[in-house]
């Protein structure tokens, strides 16, 4: 497995794009994309379980039934979320618009939005632009950047992977991009995420390799506690790479899995890194649970604890939040067993054992919990046979968040 250059361009027949419409104010910023594969791929996409979706989820929903798709079309600025029939309406025109431009059946297309919640999406704008946004298609690099800007809200940074494999000695490429920053939690963020691949792959398997992997990366990540309306994963594979198909669990769909999970995990990293307002990344490690799910429950609660956020801000060793968030986690564990570890490139400082304090020293934690990139282990020290261990990404929290989140409609 290696990285390469491209995004959701680097695998064989696809190309992307993304222009200004008009939903943003800013002519500056894009705002509207496409991906597109000419050739029909097999599709698998996991969304929101927020039961309260945007009109793209469940249009998307509808249409990628059949496990076919062309590719998605995704705008920027509105979410369409709770916006009634005509919200319903507008999320279908869309999909006819991107298909009126490639001649396709409209339900061969997907939907996405990301913006403000119960606005209603001018699609009058989105009509207006579709033959410019079509035009725009590349199947190179700039063609990503531009299709990447135009989903992006409040990100700071892009975030994006590309890899090439080998199955069978034949090049296999996978591309993705993501966006989310604020409305960041398990089942699974305010995010959109779209992976391509050129493999050939049935859509049992490529299901089945796309709910392992969300479920290690993308639902192992908080920011802020709070499940969007418009969260979608979307892999599409065209089969252009021309291996051997990968019909049963082999060791062409082990290869594969594993780079589709590596791919999650790296983008589900950047996104906790650049959730709104955050200056540090946060790994939450626990061991010693009875299970993975139990120590993936307790780390999901440390990370998502607003006072061991504050205090990573603020370099604060105050170690007995991280034992309160296991506490109130719903999962049974001995807490006298516990021992709490705080650790980063500048090293790395026991400041819990056998749930009671150790003399340690501030200033060596301090200088450990001022890096950009902080762990947190929780060892629970259980029983024989206990053997759960589970790590959960986040960040801090800062006043930047308020900030962003205090006036994000004006």
């Amino acid at each position: 497995m290696k990285e390469i250059s491209g995004g959701v361009c680097a695998p064989k027949g696809f190309r992307a794009g993304g222009i200004w419409c008009g939903i943003k104010a800013s002519q500056s910023k894009r705002d509207l994309a496409l991906i597109y594969s000419e050739k029909p791929c097999t599709a698998s996409a996991m969304y929101t379980r927020n039961r309260v979706k945007a009109a793209s989820i469940l249009v998307s929903q509808i249409n990628l039934a059949s496990g076919r798709c062309h590719g998605v079309i995704a705008n920027s600025g509105n979410a369409n979320a709770c916006t009634g029939a005509a919200g319903l309406a507008h999320a279908r025109r869309m999909a006819q618009l991107a298909a009126e431009e490639f001649m396709v059946e409209p339900n061969s297309l997907a939907v996405a939005s990301t913006g403000v919640i119960g606005v209603p999406l001018p699609i009058d704008k989105i009509e207006a632009a579709m033959g410019t946004l079509a035009d725009s298609l590349r199947s190179d690099a700039a063609g990503h950047e531009a299709a990447l800007e135009a989903i992006m809200t409040t990100d700071t940074r892009k975030k994006d992977v590309s890899l090439e494999i080998e199955i069978a000695g034949v090049p296999v490429r996978l591309g993705a991009m993501v966006k989310g920053s604020g409305m960041i939690h398990p089942n699974m963020a305010t995010m959109l995420c779209f992976i391509t691949t050129d493999a050939v792959i049935s859509r049992d398997l490529l299901d089945r390799a796309l709910r392992k992997a969300v479920n290690g990366s993308f639902n192992r990540v908080t920011v802020d506690g709070d499940t969007s309306t418009n969260d979608m994963v979307l892999v599409l594979a065209n089969g252009q790479a021309g291996n051997s198909p990968i019909e049963s669990e082999d060791t062409g769909y082990e290869i594969f899995a594993e780079a589709l999970g590596f791919l999650c995990v790296k983008l589900a990293k950047a996104m906790a890194r650049d959730g709104e307002g955050a200056t540090k990344l946060l790994a939450c490690t626990v061991s010693g649970a009875e299970n993975e799910t139990a120590a993936e429950v307790l780390a999901k609660s440390i990370a998502g604890s607003s006072l061991v956020k504050t205090a990573c801000f603020g370099a604060d060793a105050n170690w007995g939040r991280v034992l309160c968030a296991m506490g109130y986690s719903g999962i049974e564990f001995d807490p006298d067993t516990v021992d709490v570890r705080f650790a980063s490139s500048a090293g790395e400082i026991l400041v819990c054992r056998n749930g009671a304090s150790v003399p340690f020293s501030e200033e060596e934690a301090k200088r450990i919990l001022s890096e950009e990139e902080i762990e947190i282990i929780a060892d629970i020290r259980a029983p024989e046979g206990h053997k759960g261990r589970c790590t959960v990404w986040g960040c801090d929290l800062t006043y930047d968040y308020v900030k962003i989140n205090g006036d994000y409609r004006s």
